[in-house]
């Protein structure tokens, strides 16, 4: 669906969803935004915890160059403006996991201004086009710690280690209409991130959350009333959060109530949103300078290295894919969502064209076919990722120069995938034990042709008529008399020759 045609249906007819979304990146460093403190996830509760994350007396905060780096490196791959003067501002609340009583944040002067993420066309997902969505701001606090509900049947326990640690909250424009839309601009900016390396994106581990902002009007209104869903951490579940939330709001409307402004959290058990808290209930922050810090000043051989550091980022990568290797636009796409996949592929496409002697651009199609088809799909059935796979892009370009060189069959190749996803063993090895080189002997060949020729005359003289549907049939019939270990080349060409 169009973005004009993506519409809730509702008893007095069309709305449409307007969606912003807020996502807090946990900044990949060693230690804390401003203090010393490791960030390891999963340490036990309170043992990564410092004098200053616990808000003892006295106790003043310095700031982590590296976390700034990596903001200002990612402000540059979404093309944003980076604000050399920037400035800390305390957020001020008071909850059991924020021992300070305020949050260490930047409100007025983020480091990062106007950026914007291109989410490209995808018809299936329901994005017919590409489309540009804006970024309005990045800007570095720090999280607060966690409670901990299920430990005691009548209390509460506050675990601080993620207390203090460097967030980058990345604030984008309310341009996305559709939950496909949402998913899609999730899903590259992680994919930029973890380019970047300045997130790991494990939305699962809670180092990369999303806020949701939701409202609805009818086509070509004002904005609507929004609520925030808070810390939803998948893509999945934030475009269920955004289906479940627009019907939810055009019911409200059309039964004659109104939408509260309000904080909701997702329930990933039943995909519904349930409210945390209204507006009436919402903090006043009293947002001012934090008289501890001096303000961020950038100077330009700064922002020179940091934009010296950034990798070749997924567009790029794309279209260098397509343009010199002349993948598909599918598998360039594909090769390039991931940081994984791409290293992995670069490694087997390095590998491969050694092993074979040949340029890269020369055996890409090979080596992306190769991965995306077979060793994706050898992977999913066994229900593991590409990080998992016992096969190394090493031992895969070998398999791949066996193919080339005519040792072994593409079905062949088949069933030496499998038997180094079972054992771990090379190609080379495999081949050898199992005695599965492809016979490419043509007095072999050409016996087993004529056995078959001659045992099937009626389907001779029905190809030798017109039916030259028929020669697959003689091919198959080679192949399996051959074991699959028939040269396919050579068996072809006998065939022809003898139906001539």
């Amino acid at each position: 669906m169009t973005e004009s045609t993506y519409r809730i249906q509702g008893a007095t007819g069309d709305w449409e969803v307007v969606i912003g979304l807020e996502i807090h990146a946990q900044v990949t460093s060693n230690s804390k935004l401003f203090s010393s403190s490791a960030t390891a996830f999963g340490a036990e509760p309170n043992t990564q915890v410092s004098l200053i994350d616990a808000a003892m007396p006295g106790m003043l905060p310095v700031p982590n160059g590296e976390c700034i780096r990596q903001a200002v490196r990612t402000g540059m791959a979404i093309d944003a403006q980076i604000n050399k003067w920037s400035r800390f501002d305390r957020k001020n609340y008071f909850y059991a996991d924020l021992p300070q009583g305020y949050q260490i944040s930047q409100l007025y002067h983020p480091l990062v201004g106007e950026g914007s993420l291109t989410i490209e066309a995808d018809e299936k997902a329901g994005i017919p086009e590409t489309k540009v969505i804006g970024i309005e701001r990045i800007h570095v606090e720090q999280d607060a710690g966690k409670l901990m509900h299920d430990q005691h049947p009548t209390m509460s326990y506050v675990d601080l280690n993620r207390s203090g640690v460097a967030l980058m909250e990345i604030v984008s424009r309310p341009d996305m209409r559709s939950p496909a839309e949402a998913g899609a601009y999730v899903s590259k900016l992680r994919t930029i991130l973890r380019y970047v390396g300045s997130c790991d994106g494990n939305m699962d581990q809670g180092s990369m959350r999303c806020d949701v902002n939701v409202s609805v009007r009818k086509p070509g209104d004002e904005f609507g009333t929004r609520t925030e869903t808070k810390n939803v951490n998948s893509v999945r579940f934030v475009m269920q959060t955004i289906e479940h939330e627009a019907n939810r709001q055009v019911d409200v409307i059309e039964g004659g109530g109104k939408i509260v402004q309000e904080t909701r959290l997702f329930d990933p058990n039943t995909g519904t949103t349930r409210s945390m808290r209204s507006k009436e209930d919402a903090h006043d922050y009293r947002y001012f300078p934090d008289p501890d810090l001096l303000p961020l000043e950038l100077d330009d051989a700064f922002l020179e290295e940091c934009r010296a550091s950034l990798p070749e980022l997924p567009d790029a990568k794309r279209a260098r894919y397509e343009g010199e290797l002349g993948l598909s636009t599918y598998n360039a796409a594909v090769l390039t969502a991931d940081v994984d996949t791409f290293g992995w592929f670069e490694a087997l496409l390095a590998e491969t064209a050694t092993a074979q002697g040949k340029a890269p651009a020369e055996v890409a199609k090979q080596a992306a076919n190769w991965l995306i088809s077979e060793l994706f799909g050898a992977l999913n059935k066994l229900g593991r990722s590409l990080a998992e796979s016992p096969i190394s892009p090493q031992q895969a370009a070998e398999l791949l120069a066996l193919v080339g060189k005519g040792t072994i069959s593409g079905s062949i190749a088949k069933q030496v995938l499998e038997i180094m996803l079972e054992t771990g063993d090379g190609a080379g090895v495999i081949v050898e034990r199992e005695g599965l080189k492809q016979e490419s002997d043509t007095g072999a060949i050409e016996a087993k042709v004529d056995e078959i020729l001659a045992a099937n005359g009626d389907k001779v003289e029905q190809y030798r008529g017109g039916k030259v549907a028929l020669f697959g049939f003689f091919v198959g019939q080679t192949m399996k008399a051959m074991q699959g270990k028939a040269n396919p080349q050579v068996v072809n060409e006998i065939l022809k020759s003898r139906l001539g």
